[in-house]
């Protein structure tokens, strides 16, 4: 690999680029400019700098990480979502872009200034939790998680972005909370894909922990027992949001219907495809 900073991108590019990756030269600017501790804006006005052994070394080797299909988040260490940056790692799923959708409509049913108890179930990063009491500062958020090593890293992306309205509790969705504990919102990103998927063995997914993206034989199973258990935990006129797969919503729908949710919705992401679904519980 060529000695200067713009060699080396446009070395990298080319290696990346033969492995079918559609954002090569981004990619590769961003793995030069974590290993360099510079932006992207550093490496472009200095692009005839000399790398060093070590420098070389380093980059070398996250390319080659890349080039094996390994995420360019669990490379870098870190994943911006909302308005957040997000330490990440493989104990936890690398947060989307289309998840930002269920932090929109929840905010959408938060008045501004209210003193809600939001629960986000499943938080891994902390991503949904965070972002959302960063928006409403008044709110308490409660993140759970099973995994111990996902609540070390949401406790540690709190700090770091400055969130203080926010607990954590190891609990396996709602199993760790009194049976009379009610909030007014429930959100949760939970496994969604069927277990037997192919794209489970492919690309990124290959590397994010298995037990955030599969859940049974129809993908239904989390979603199905945190829609159960959700209602009594949910207060009056409370609201429970759900991401879920493009081609679970009719079954999301009838499941919120048939337990008892009012005002069921299901909102398109991005690419046009049903990402979240939404119900209310009744109010007494």
């Amino acid at each position: 690999m060529s000695h200067t900073i713009n060699d080396a991108i446009h070395h990298a590019t080319a290696i990346l680029g033969q492995t079918g990756h559609n954002s090569a030269r981004l990619e590769a600017e961003l793995l030069l400019a974590s290993v360099l501790e510079k932006d992207r804006t550093w490496l472009r006005t200095w692009p005839d700098n000399i790398l060093s052994p070590d420098q070389r070394q380093a980059f070398e080797t996250q390319i080659c990480r890349r080039q094996n299909g390994e995420p360019i988040a669990y490379i870098l260490g870190q994943r911006n979502f909302w308005t957040l940056t997000l330490t990440v790692t493989t104990d936890t799923l690398i947060p989307r872009h289309e998840t930002e959708l269920l932090v929109e409509q929840a905010l959408a049913r938060i008045p501004r200034q209210a003193s809600w108890t939001i629960l986000d179930l499943g938080t891994g990063s902390g991503a949904i939790a965070l972002a959302t009491a960063k928006e409403r500062p008044r709110c308490t958020l409660i993140a759970t998680d099973r995994s111990l090593a996902a609540l070390h890293i949401a406790q540690q992306n709190a700090r770091t972005n400055e969130v203080s309205n926010i607990h954590f509790l190891a609990s396996h969705w709602l199993m760790g909370f009194a049976r009379d504990f009610q909030a007014h919102m429930i959100l949760s990103n939970p496994p969604y894909i069927k277990a037997q998927d192919p794209h489970l063995s492919a690309g990124d997914l290959r590397f994010e922990p298995p037990s955030a993206l599969a859940a049974g034989h129809e993908g239904l199973d989390d979603l199905r027992h945190i829609l159960i258990t959700a209602k009594a935990h949910l207060k009056p006129g409370g609201w429970l949001l759900l991401e879920h797969g493009y081609q679970q919503q009719a079954m999301l729908a009838n499941l919120l219907a048939e337990h008892g949710y009012q005002s069921v919705r299901c909102h398109r992401d991005d690419a046009n495809q049903p990402r979240l679904s939404l119900g209310q519980r009744k109010t007494d």
